[in-house]
């Protein structure tokens, strides 16, 4: 049976107070491109990622209208500097990895949830949807860890996953296109008629 690469997600909603702010994300972009991601890849490929309060509560509903197994196909890192912060939905889960947190120190905090995260799994592909200075930060590593990977920067949620697509020159098709669900089905190569729940890792 055959055994699948990871997806990296990056999302997140801009927050313009925040220092690290890169540009005004689209909000209804950003959450339909997470769902077009769980619709295309839930059950079909294992889904690694860092957790956002806006969207971990998304990701647990749409694996329980699925009836796919959340903790067999998504794992979730959360660094412990932001424990006070986890969405509810983090204690459903059997997949949440907590990471050292360096009191005081949020940035060295999130490098090292980063590199745990990008190092601990191989990965096909990296999305990057909306987001801030970190979309910038995971990108360089999955440059340096996961250099194998397809880079997806989907222009069209806007905050820094759209200047990391103008950074790279990301192709027509990820400035452009408005179908996510057609685009991941192509890019992430998964037959729109694969079961879900097969082998994963």
């Amino acid at each position: 049976m055959k055994q699948y690469r990871s997806i990296f997600l990056s999302a997140g909603v801009p927050d313009p107070t925040a220092k690290h702010f890169m540009g005004e994300g689209d909000t209804a972009a950003i959450s339909a491109l997470v769902s077009a991601l769980l619709f295309v890849a839930l059950g079909r490929r294992p889904i690694v990622w860092g957790g956002h309060p806006a969207i971990t509560p998304m990701m647990w509903a749409y694996a329980e209208a699925l009836n796919v197994d959340y903790g067999k196909w998504v794992t979730l890192y959360q660094s412990e500097f932001f424990r006070d912060d986890f969405p509810e939905e983090n204690a459903r889960f059997g997949n949440v990895i907590v990471t050292e947190a360096v009191q005081g120190n949020r940035e060295l905090s999130l490098e090292i949830m980063r590199h745990r995260m990008l190092s601990e799994s191989s990965f096909d592909a990296a999305i990057f949807a909306g987001g801030m200075r970190g979309i910038f930060d995971e990108y360089h590593l999955v440059a340096k860890l996961a250099s194998r990977a397809a880079i997806l920067p989907i222009v069209s949620t806007g905050g820094a996953a759209a200047a990391l697509g103008a950074e790279i020159k990301a192709d027509s098709e990820l400035n452009d296109e408005l179908d996510y669900v057609a685009l991941l089905f192509n890019r992430l190569s998964i037959d729109p008629s694969e079961p879900r729940g097969g082998p994963g890792f």
